[in-house]
């Protein structure tokens, strides 16, 4: 699709119908401020991609995309990217796991930035694991209730047909935790992930002196995975918030197969559209506050990340 200088290519508030990739030219998101005016979150150019998101789930565009000079675009439509991923059509899955490395470098660059202003919610730093692996000695393989019968319940399931379930089952350990032990730290290598069947896990950034929760993930809710799937240390703590039941994958293993099941990629792309809600939630609070504050320039540095998403998703 080619485009003329001043042209319109998305419109805030309109539903999103796919990914634009940039070939030539440059594109500028703007978002209407409230009480009136224009503000500028991202600055596109060539090879750069937006609305990737749509791609996943059905969603709103936050942000009107329009051209700076003359464009030449790469359109994908959301639906014939579901059919192509659904026949399982090798060039589709690998743009989906593109799209999950896009979303999880989004993600981490978000809750950067909300480290980066204060919140109600910051507490002074406890001390957090030592040294080593807080999980070794931690008994696998067994659990206080039936917990395989338990698994369809879980919406991380909803899509996994009892070969990919069992396969999935297959590459995992079972364990059991009480409360306050913890699952890793931040800055150590990744070498697993886990799903929470029972209980509760919160994932605690550290700066200064200071901490935050950051999540509460509970039951069907992955945790560490992001770490596992670009190869990075863990950038946060994970800590058992309430006495749980962890299914745990290990790290090689999980990989290889993500590559191949669409039901997991889909899974995974659920989990990252939750993270990023939770985000997007923190984000409104602090935009509140400022506004509240009078701290007019923070609130327009926390609305580029924000509406610069471009796409906010909806799940239905």
């Amino acid at each position: 699709m080619s485009f003329p200088k001043g042209a319109r290519l998305v419109r805030q508030g309109e539903a999103s119908r796919g990914a634009f990739l940039i070939r030539a030219g440059a594109v500028e998101a703007q978002v209407a401020l409230p009480g009136g005016g224009m503000l500028t979150v991202a600055e596109l150019g060539e090879g750069d991609m937006f609305g990737e998101m749509a791609l996943i789930e059905r969603g709103s565009c936050s942000a009107s995309v329009v051209a700076r000079s003359a464009v030449d675009t790469l359109f994908v439509a959301r639906d014939d990217f579901r059919a192509l991923v659904a026949s399982r059509d090798p060039a589709a899955l690998e743009l989906q796991r593109a799209i999950t490395r896009v979303l999880a470098g989004k993600l981490r660059a978000l809750n950067d930035k909300v480290l980066e202003h204060p919140a109600e919610e910051d507490r002074p730093a406890r001390a957090m694991p030592s040294a080593g692996d807080p999980l070794a000695g931690i008994a696998r393989g067994k659990a206080s209730f039936d917990w395989k019968s338990f698994l369809r319940l879980l919406p991380f399931f909803e899509r996994f047909d009892a070969y990919e379930l069992e396969g999935l089952l297959s590459i995992s350990n079972v364990l059991e935790m009480p409360r306050g032990d913890w699952l890793f730290a931040a800055g150590s290598r990744a070498d697993a992930c886990f799903l929470v069947l029972r209980g509760a896990v919160e994932v605690i950034s550290k700066f200064r002196d200071l901490e935050r929760r950051m999540a509460l993930a509970g039951p069907g809710e992955l945790v560490g995975y992001l770490a596992v799937l670009d190869g990075s240390a863990h950038a946060a703590n994970a800590r058992v918030r309430e006495s749980a039941c962890l299914l745990e994958f290990p790290g090689k293993k999980f990989l290889g197969f993500y590559e191949s099941s669409s039901s997991l990629q889909h899974a995974i792309h659920q989990s990252l559209l939750r993270s990023l809600a939770r985000t997007n939630t923190q984000l409104t609070r602090l935009i509140s506050h400022a506004r509240l504050t009078s701290s007019t320039r923070e609130a327009l540095e926390l609305e580029k990340a924000l509406h610069g998403q471009v796409v906010n998703v909806k799940n239905q």
